[in-house]
């Protein structure tokens, strides 16, 4: 019985001690990969989940379409619908620098074939974004670029309201809640006008609050930056008017 003891133990040499070493970490190196993995699959579906809802959340509310009014109270939510803003005025066009150019002149083609070209684009130094705005919002545009929500057309009398998401990555909209007042964001649009805008108030609201894109605007011309808090529970506004 203690031969046979003796022999089986004569057989764990110090290779095959190293070989079940390097075993068990291999083991472990790939239980960590399969945890890291599976993590990022859950928060990429979550990230995904959240944009999906911020999205329908915007489609759901903008069902209501009419003539833009900024001075005169009314009791709903309207739109500017002049398609002047979709027209580049290759001519104006010239004056800009070759980046901006570049950026209005891009298009964007959706799953179904459909071409978008920006209207404007928007540049805010201060968290370094720019980038274009496409002319409506759904949920395939949106992960492409900030879209018009509602409202005028760029650096028009009115309100005109922006919609980017916040992937808390930097990019499009992520950095937008750090702005405070007196920050400015620069529209030019495709008729080649820049017109600077500060920020003068930011807050948040529930997702059912319209209120930030009303169009009165007492004449001035007003822009309305919106994306989501970082739980996605709340809408973070931004609001910047013309510099004068």
């Amino acid at each position: 019985m203690n031969q046979i003891l003796v022999t089986e133990k004569l057989y764990i040499t110090p290779e095959l001690k190293r070989k079940k070493k390097f075993y068990k970490f291999e083991l472990f190196i790939s239980f960590l990969i399969v945890c890291v993995l599976s993590s990022y699959y859950i928060y990429a579906e979550y990230n995904k989940n959240r944009d999906e809802a911020f999205s329908q959340a915007l489609l759901a509310q903008a069902n209501i379409i009419g003539e833009d009014q900024t001075t005169k109270p009314t009791d709903k939510l309207v739109v500017n619908l002049d398609n002047d803003a979709n027209v580049v005025d290759d001519s104006a066009l010239d004056n800009l620098d070759e980046e901006t150019k570049n950026i209005l002149t891009e298009e964007f083609t959706t799953a179904d074939g459909q071409v978008y070209k920006p209207i404007a684009t928007i540049r805010i130094s201060k968290i370094n974004i720019y980038y274009p705005i496409l002319s409506e919002t759904t949920d395939e545009l949106l992960k492409k670029a900030p879209t018009k929500f509602w409202g005028c057309n760029p650096n028009e009398v009115g309100n005109f309201c922006i919609a980017g998401h916040n992937y808390r990555n930097k990019k499009f909209f992520s950095k937008v809640p750090t702005l405070e007042n007196g920050d400015v964001i620069e529209i030019t649009d495709t008729k080649g006008r820049t017109v600077k805008y500060t920020v003068y108030n930011k807050y948040t609201v529930s997702p059912e609050d319209m209120s930030p894109i009303s169009p009165l605007t007492n004449g001035r011309k007003d822009i309305t930056l919106i994306t989501c808090t970082n739980d996605s529970k709340e809408r973070v506004i931004v609001k910047a008017t013309e510099v004068l």
